[in-house]
């Protein structure tokens, strides 16, 4: 099977690209980053999609960063809504399955009963707060405007090989007898190395639409950061503050945990507890990285 790869760069996307590689006689991976194939770019999408003719496109590239996104909304669309645009259109040109990853930042923060309790489900009504939720957002609905064999994957506090909230805390801890973490917003941390199993899972299937997949549980940025604290046996104090406390550009979800339905429905295995995989990424990934 032939699978075309972008953000290979991403944490999503090393996942990816480290459970692929070693399939090489089940799987021809081309892996690209953003210098190779740059998604805002329909001609290069077109031929680059024509020439290797995949099987599968997993569009794990995006504009990421959240507060800046403020500032460049332009740019945010380009790569969000644009890029996906671009790619849906050159799979629908050669019937190839695409695979496009979203985000819980689609959603309002008001859960799915507007009470802030109840996990968001795949076709609960979206209302994004920041310039990065609503380019994520168009992407979806513009692949979903053209139709064909489409897979729409959101998830949420995603942290892998790559910099991300994990790793912050644990640089941060060797440096300060105590942290501030935002205590009033909820989400599913959810390890990359877990949900590109599922990727590949799923894109073997024909169950086309939108699907959530996190690791099972929520928690707090607070409660987050504790437990990262726990496992890597750090002293480090952790003291909650509201996010009114920790001004940002951009506005976040208060309650942003998604529920899984569609992967249960269709009989996937769950992802595991966060709890469970972030004690194995920091055994791992973390130590063996950062020798703590």
């Amino acid at each position: 099977m032939k699978i075309l790869l972008t953000g290979v760069n991403g944490q999503l996307g090393r996942a990816l690209r480290q459970r692929l590689e070693p399939l090489g006689e089940q799987y021809n991976l081309l892996a690209c980053a953003s210098r190779e194939l740059d998604i805002t770019d329909f001609t290069a999408c077109r031929n680059v999609v024509s020439d290797f003719q995949p099987a599968v496109v997993i569009n794990a590239a995006a504009y990421t960063n959240v507060d800046k996104a403020e500032d460049e909304p332009e740019a945010a669309f380009a790569v969000n809504a644009l890029g996906a645009q671009n790619l849906a259109l050159a799979c629908r040109k050669i019937d190839a399955k695409l695979i496009q990853i979203s985000s819980d930042y689609v959603f309002d923060g008001g859960g799915a009963c507007g009470c802030g309790a109840k996990p968001y489900g795949e076709y609960d009504l979206t209302n994004p707060l920041s310039v990065y939720g609503r380019s994520k957002l168009w992407g979806e609905e513009l692949i979903r405007d053209l139709g064909g064999k489409f897979f729409i994957v959101r998830t949420s506090w995603l942290y892998g090989d790559g910099p991300n909230f994990v790793r912050t805390m644990l640089r941060l801890s060797k440096e300060r007898d105590q942290l501030t973490v935002v205590a009033d917003q909820q989400g599913s941390p959810t390890y990359a190395g877990d949900l590109a199993a599922f990727l590949i899972q799923l894109m073997h299937t024909e169950y086309y639409g939108v699907y959530h997949a996190t690791n099972e549980g929520s928690c707090t940025w607070y409660d987050f950061a504790r437990q990262i604290m726990a496992y890597a046996g750090r002293s480090t104090t952790v003291r909650p503050i509201t996010t009114a406390e920790y001004p940002v550009k951009a506005k976040r979800p208060a309650y942003s945990v998604l529920d899984n339905a569609m992967l249960r429905l269709r009989g996937f295995t769950p992802l595991r507890p966060w709890p469970e995989a972030l004690a194995e990424y920091i055994k791992k990934e973390v130590t063996a990285a950062e020798t703590i």
